[in-house]
């Protein structure tokens, strides 16, 4: 799976990329990550301008989002249809991302493109020109959309067949449970014992999956 990411700080994916199960991912190239910064586009230097009607801030402009994004997509007409490439804006204001939505975007789409807006936003018009799915993280509003953009390839991405070592580590996928416990089978800590739930030593699957519901 490839994506395109649309962002003028594309080095603040470095540390997040080039590490852990992502990192691996990208080198046994399961998914491909791109970046295209609105910068190289932009004629007079500046990628922001003021608001038209007044406001605190700056907005993006259309023409250099509009150019980086023709990049990514290339010749490719963005679609709805299996297999095409999916244009994602995030947003505040968008549909609210969760494991369902990952797994239908890695299952129909072979490349997203995710616009990352700064300051107060990007102009509306470009999610308008692309007709882009407008997603949110969460009820609340970030500085950028760089980190909203690394929640979603690494949500998304673990869907991809090979990106995880073994289908049974989606968590989603299986019985799991919010407490998990390893050595030593009891840890002191000021005096008091912390155990490890007797349930889990006694090897009993169907008892155990029972205490991992109810948790």
């Amino acid at each position: 799976m490839i994506f395109h990411i649309i962002t003028i700080f594309p080095e603040s994916f470095d540390s997040y990329l080039n590490g852990s199960i992502l990192a691996r991912a990208i080198k046994n190239k399961k998914i491909q990550v791109k970046f295209y910064n609105p910068r190289d586009w932009a004629k007079d230097g500046k990628v922001d301008y003021k608001p038209y009607g007044g406001g605190p801030g700056m907005v993006m402009k259309v023409e250099p989002v509009v150019k980086a994004i023709q990049k990514a997509v290339g010749r490719k007409k963005p679609a709805r249809r299996e297999g095409g490439i999916k244009l994602i804006f995030l947003s505040p204001n968008g549909k609210l991302f969760d494991n369902a939505l990952a797994k239908k975007l890695s299952n129909k789409y072979k490349e997203v493109v995710i616009i990352c807006g700064n300051y107060e936003g990007i102009d509306a018009r470009v999610k308008k020109i692309f007709r882009a799915q407008e997603i949110s993280i969460g009820n609340y509003v970030l500085t950028g959309g760089a980190l909203p953009a690394m929640i979603l390839i690494d949500v998304i991405a673990r869907q991809v067949e090979g990106v995880l070592n073994k289908k049974e580590s989606l968590e989603e996928n299986r019985v799991s449970s919010s407490e998990v416990y390893t050595r030593p089978e009891v840890f002191k800590y000021k005096n008091k014992n912390y155990r490890v739930p007797k349930i889990l030593l006694s090897g009993h699957h169907k008892k155990i999956e029972e205490w991992k519901r109810g948790e």
